[in-house]
């Protein structure tokens, strides 16, 4: 069985939701910004996906999410790309990334996996901790 940080990428929710983002932060070595998300469970155990606002090139800001909950849905995972293959850009989350994450106190609940950073060669996955894994090809995941 995968483990948890791995299974929520085998939701199809999720894999569509990822490859949409990716798409429409038009990635490339100009012009890309960030896209992100909350990927939701409901009390029913159905996954789903919420999309933030546009980011800029290379920042997005996520909206408020109290007690690691948006409404009735729990936030078990976030997400946003880096699009930006230039050579200005990091492909890989960078210490900033890191720490939204490890100091976000409503991001702490006992479901929430981390967050998914998509770049053009892999997915990383930022744990509520701050660590930060490699989990995946791009290509094998939004292809």
């Amino acid at each position: 069985m995968p483990s948890p940080r791995i299974a929520i990428l085998t939701e199809p929710a999720v894999r569509d939701a990822l490859k949409q983002a990716w798409q429409d932060s038009q990635p490339g070595s100009t012009g890309g910004h960030e896209e992100g998300g909350f990927i939701l469970r409901n009390e029913a155990g159905k996954i789903s996906v919420m999309r933030w606002p546009r980011g800029e090139r290379d920042f997005i800001v996520m909206p408020p999410h109290l007690n690691c909950r948006i409404g009735d849905n729990e936030i078990i995972g976030t997400f946003h790309t880096h699009p930006n293959t230039g050579p200005d850009y990091l492909q890989e989350p960078g210490e900033a990334d890191r720490r939204a994450v490890r100091d976000d106190p409503d991001l702490k609940s006992v479901g929430y996996v981390g967050e998914l950073v998509i770049s053009q060669q892999a997915i990383y996955l930022i744990a509520p901790n701050g660590e930060l894994s490699e989990v995946a090809a791009t290509i094998e995941v939004i292809s």
